[in-house]
């Protein structure tokens, strides 16, 4: 998969992770982990990115004695899944057009 566009695969879904909830970053890990293979030192770049892009806000917690950050969507956060979504039925038509050609192909050989 091109590089680029699995960053921004990342990068919406870290948002999804935390857009019904504030989280930290083990529990964001956890909670990919059923749909895509992300490491610590994956995500805290993503997440630092998405900090600087004013896509989520971070506050510091005491917990069992620790400091743990929690990481929380904006406004703008919301905006990029919704846009996301957009651009996926886009992406999705190009690979439907994709699978028909190669399906007609398979069709025609196959006569």
């Amino acid at each position: 998969m091109d590089i680029q566009m699995k960053r921004g695969l990342l990068d919406v879904c870290v948002l999804a992770a935390i857009k019904n909830e504030d989280s930290y970053g083990y529990q964001i890990i956890k909670d990919l982990t059923p749909y895509v293979e992300i490491s610590e030192s994956t995500l805290y770049p993503i997440l630092r990115r998405l900090e600087a892009a004013e896509l989520l806000t971070v506050r510091t917690a005491e917990h069992n004695g620790r400091l743990r950050k929690y990481y929380h969507i904006t406004p703008s956060g919301v905006k990029r899944i919704e846009d996301f979504k957009e651009e996926w039925r886009e992406i999705l038509s190009i690979y439907q057009f994709v699978i028909k050609e190669r399906e007609e192909k398979t069709a025609n050989d196959k006569e």
